[in-house]
């Protein structure tokens, strides 16, 4: 059979197989970033929580999130993928059930810290085991499918968190929802292969074609330097990178962390279940066009142009939000919102992997991740920290627009192929 012929062949096995349980697993990961969203509102004065302060409880997460990210993606590479993360969701489910026995502010702030520190990990890792299980050319849609389970978990835990909210203490909500993890890790231990050749589901030509073809993506790469990790993090796009993913993801989560609060507005102090219901219906729509932004990065080769795009339009949803009255058209936008800082994920993910070599891109991802990922904290901090102080939450989604446009700058200004520098490299970055 020809080179040609052997994709038609390669698998549907693998994105049935690995793709599905790395997306439950990390669905309920994200889980602990949504039910708070949604606890929050419905807390009624309990640890006495300003606006600010709810903005601390979510964005301490992300603090706690920086430390693990580079050990966890060396781990990963160098030991093992598998054995990594289930350590981690072992870890965090038990860390998950503590922050529902908090009993003041201050433990509430360390049991987020201490969540975000076991769950930081994990992003990194999974990259690194889709790296050894997808060749270039599919993953940005890899990827995509991998990361569905950020809209998906807020689309299913969202109204699930309302409902429990509404028959439950919140305490209890937090306690409950750490349970999934522990029993998800031992499906993860037995479903998932650290890369083809170690898979009991695929065919041995299989494996063989697959790690040939990521070899073949290896070896056009251009070298890092010395190939040391040094070299690689001090090259200029990675850290382009870092600044785009810490502009985009402060954006991000303050949209996302404050989005069932102004849903409860909309709705004039709606339940928790009908709160939680409709907070479903924006990240059902981010869901489509991540997998439809995925697909077309992957079919042009444009992964600039399908991270900016999309988060044009999302500058333009915000800030359009803030001045039309109305449920409804305020509803659409948080829709628009939505899908637009959601859609950048796959092609955004694919980039690193088609600039860096397999070993040094686990640092680098690793290094964009952490730092990135700080605006996690900036975000929903801004945001209720500027509205406590303005009485109005109008100014820190106008900040956060203009976080947005930092990110759109970045990536379509700073990940320009640049003239100089060798063909190959040229020929790298071109298709970024």
């Amino acid at each position: 059979m020809t080179t040609d012929a052997m994709p038609q062949a390669v698998p549907a096995k693998r994105w049935m197989y690995v793709i599905p349980v790395a997306a439950i697993m990390y669905m309920l990961a994200y889980l602990d970033r949504n039910n708070v969203s949604v606890i929050l509102p419905y807390m009624h004065g309990d640890l006495a929580l300003s606006n600010a302060d709810k903005g601390m409880v979510g964005g301490i997460f992300f603090v706690g999130y920086v430390f693990l990210q580079i050990p966890a993606a060396v781990l990963a590479q160098r030991w093992s993928a598998r054995k990594t993360v289930v350590l981690l969701m072992i870890a965090w489910g038990l860390a998950a059930m503590l922050s529902g026995l908090v009993q003041s502010k201050t433990q509430f702030y360390i049991a987020r810290l201490v969540l975000g520190f076991f769950e930081g990990g994990v992003w990194p890792a999974v990259l690194i085991l889709l790296a050894s299980w997808f060749p270039l050319r599919e993953r940005a849609r890899a990827n995509a499918l991998w990361m569905t389970c950020l809209p998906l978990s807020s689309i299913l835990m969202a109204p699930l968190s309302g409902w429990m909210l509404d028959h439950a203490s919140w305490r209890w909500v937090l306690v409950l929802q750490g349970i999934p993890p522990l029993l998800w890790a031992v499906v993860w231990w037995f479903a998932v292969a650290d890369r083809p050749g170690q898979a009991r589901w695929i065919s041995r030509a299989e494996a063989d074609h697959l790690e040939r073809s990521i070899a073949g993506d290896e070896a056009a790469k251009p070298a890092a330097g010395g190939g040391s990790y040094l070299d690689a993090v001090k090259q200029r796009s990675v850290l382009v990178l870092i600044g785009v993913y810490f502009f985009w993801i402060t954006g991000f989560y303050g949209f996302s962390l404050w989005l069932p609060s102004v849903i409860k507005e909309l709705t004039h102090n709606g339940s928790s279940t009908e709160v939680g219901l409709l907070t479903a219906i924006p990240f059902t729509i981010a869901l489509a066009a991540m997998i439809a932004n995925a697909a077309w990065s992957d079919r042009t080769g444009k992964r600039r142009q399908a991270v900016a795009v999309p988060l044009v339009v999302g500058i333009a949803a915000l800030l359009l939000g803030q001045a039309v009255d109305g449920a409804f058209p305020r509803m659409v936008l948080l829709c628009v919102t939505a899908a637009a800082v959601y859609a950048p994920y796959g092609p955004f993910w694919a980039i690193p992997g088609q600039l860096l070599r397999f070993e040094v891109v686990a640092v680098a991802m690793g290094l964009i991740n952490a730092l990135g990922n700080l605006g996690g904290f900036a975000g929903p901090y801004l945001v209720g920290w500027l509205t406590d102080t303005t009485g109005s939450s109008v100014t820190g989604f106008a900040v956060l627009a203009a976080f947005l446009a930092v990110a759109v700058a970045l990536v379509t200004i700073g990940l320009r192929p640049r003239e100089r520098g060798t063909r190959r490299t040229a020929a790298v970055a071109e298709r970024v």
